[in-house]
């Protein structure tokens, strides 16, 4: 008893690496490894890239525009009309500084999706899960080994990025304190430019960060998506189908088989038997074949069944049991016999022909 439930036990263990059917059902439910990381980095770096090489135009648009509030629209009357216009053309400047941000962050996530899981369309993620507010199982969850490795990574990313951003501006430390003596332009310029070496530097980090995250993202996925060896029988089972079922199916299939193929005996020209074991209803229509063809054909039970058929219907039965046994070895229903029967097949039903005086 006690090698039975190890046995069982084994069988039951996660060993197995997941079946690409598996692998697919995960894929098709939103179970995909991937690195919010690797999002984040890839954000990061577009936009303060864009920032890097934008950054004089965008700033030219916004002084703009400012500088045409306070030299223009100051002086205008306050009426429903000026106010619209103000509004309007205030809005396509912004527009022409948040677009081209947005833009780049939009192209910057999607593009990170589909590095990390390639184009999926899935509505699982979407539909409603009691479990998902179950507090027993978000207890599980915020005290679970996976909670744990998220906190650590949390800290490691505050540490590394605290550390980057700490070291530029304590590098740049002598310049900060001299900005009260530059210009608008001038401190503008250093605070942006320090501003974006540090996004720029924090995103790069956060991108190597991403490669260990995205690396145990996809053991951690690969973990929980292992089988044992009774789910890939079950699955296997379920593919091919279940054996007694298949069984049946055929069983089935036999039996519409042969119901159809009772059917046609009526309309067979003979029936050459064994005389108790074979029984063989053959036909002979020009319009359908050059040959006499089988109509229906059977061994023991089905061979007394096409014979019940026959008498019931008057149809010739034509003993000979040689010719009974070759035909339902080497011929197949609805198709003409072969050559070498043509002219043992042709006697009979000659002889056939002369009893119902057909010649």
């Amino acid at each position: 008893m006690l090698k039975l439930n190890l046995q069982y036990f084994a069988a039951d263990e996660k060993t197995e690496k997941a079946t690409p059917k598996k692998r697919q059902d995960t894929r098709k439910k939103g179970q995909v490894p991937k690195s919010q990381d690797v999002n984040t980095g890839f954000l990061l770096l577009m936009v303060f890239g864009l920032l890097f090489l934008m950054g004089g135009s965008l700033k030219g648009t916004l002084t703009g525009m400012f500088e045409h509030t306070f030299q223009e629209y100051i002086s205008w009357e306050v009426t429903e009309n000026q106010v619209y216009d103000v509004f309007v053309e205030s809005l396509l400047e912004i527009s022409k500084v948040v677009v081209p941000i947005m833009g780049i962050a939009i192209v910057a996530g999607v593009t990170s999706n589909l590095l990390q899981v390639g184009v999926m369309f899935t509505g699982e993620p979407l539909k409603m899960d009691l479990k998902k507010i179950d507090p027993i199982q978000g207890a599980k969850k915020i005290f679970s080994a996976r909670a744990l490795v998220e906190l650590v990574k949390s800290l490691l990313k505050i540490t590394v990025v605290g550390t980057i951003t700490f070291s530029i501006i304590w590098m740049n430390k002598e310049t900060m304190m001299e900005v009260s003596q530059m210009s608008i332009d001038g401190a503008l310029a250093f605070f942006g430019r320090t501003t974006i070496l540090m996004g720029l530097a924090s995103a790069l980090a956060l991108l190597l960060l991403s490669v260990l995250d995205y690396s145990y993202q996809k053991y951690d996925h690969e973990k929980n998506i292992r089988m044992s060896k009774k789910d890939i029988k079950d699955e296997h089972k379920n593919i091919e189908g279940d054996p007694q079922i298949k069984s049946k199916i055929k069983e089935k299939q036999r039996q519409m088989a042969a119901s159809r193929m009772m059917s046609e005996v009526p309309e067979a020209d003979v029936v050459i038997t064994n005389p108790t074991h074979f029984a063989i209803a053959v036909k002979y229509d020009e319009e359908k074949f050059d040959a006499p063809y089988v109509v229906a054909k059977g061994v023991d039970f089905l061979a007394l069944k096409i014979k019940e058929v026959a008498k019931a219907h008057e149809i010739v039965t034509v003993e000979n049991r040689p010719l009974a046994r070759a035909l339902y070895q080497k011929s197949d229903i609805d198709q003409p016999i072969d050559e070498e029967f043509y002219k043992a097949v042709a006697e009979i039903l000659a002889y056939v022909y002369r009893i119902q005086k057909k010649v």
